[in-house]
């Protein structure tokens, strides 16, 4: 093999993971399998299409290498191969927010909607969470908080927030976060907190963003 083989080689080789990632739907199955491992008709509805449609994307993540499955009886089940792709999905979403202005706006947008960021992040809030200043509420799915949440988070996932707000004390603050700077379940938690009288803002991160920077994540033991 020639040197200009040997190199087209190599490129095409490295082409297979942005092919894989060149699709909005794929790159949502990343960010919901940051959470967890989950079963394609579980993944189908958090991405709201078809399990048809989500096994052909898993297919090609699977491909390039990036998710991993496994079989359970009659049900397939996918997660991420390490979280190396975790932290691929958050610099590619990062280097896309400082470089296109169409996701910059788009982005302005989401923050101007119900809720209000919280005013500190990292090791601050950690800090007041452990002294008990203030509640970090995490409102995804109990399975993906059992698998890895902020350290000193509650979990009440948002199909039951109404139902449990006897939970959560009112003389201090609630900090709500789901799955990342995309995900609505945090606005939705603290407008539903704000009708009852708590306050609260959100905080944009996720478990991704979180340990991206190096700060500590929970994992519940039988998660392990």
């Amino acid at each position: 093999m020639s040197g200009r083989e040997l190199k087209d080689l190599l490129y095409e080789q490295v082409a297979r993971i942005a092919r894989a990632a060149a699709s909005p739907k794929r790159l949502e199955l990343i960010e919901v399998l940051v959470q967890g491992e989950k079963s394609v008709e579980q993944l189908a509805a958090d991405a709201e299409i078809s399990v048809k449609l989500a096994s052909a994307h898993l297919k090609e993540l699977r491909q390039a290498r990036l998710v991993e499955a496994r079989r359970e009886g009659r049900r397939m089940f996918y997660r991420l191969v390490d979280r190396h792709v975790a932290d691929f999905w958050v610099m590619l979403r990062s280097l896309a927010e400082e470089r296109l202005l169409e996701l910059q706006a788009a982005t302005r947008e989401m923050a101007e909607g119900p809720g209000e960021l919280a005013p500190m992040a990292g090791p601050e809030l950690l800090e007041q969470a452990r002294r008990g200043d203030l509640i970090v509420l995490d409102v995804r799915p109990g399975m993906e908080y059992a698998n890895a949440h902020l350290p000193y988070a509650r979990s009440i996932p948002i199909n039951e927030l109404r139902n449990r707000l006897d939970e959560l004390p009112t003389d201090r603050p609630v900090v709500a976060y789901c799955r990342g700077p995309y995900c609505l379940m945090a606005s939705e938690a603290v407008e539903i907190l704000g009708t009852h009288g708590i306050r609260a803002t959100r905080l944009e991160d996720g478990v991704a963003e979180w340990r991206y920077q190096g700060l500590p994540i929970t994992q519940d033991a039988e998660s392990r």
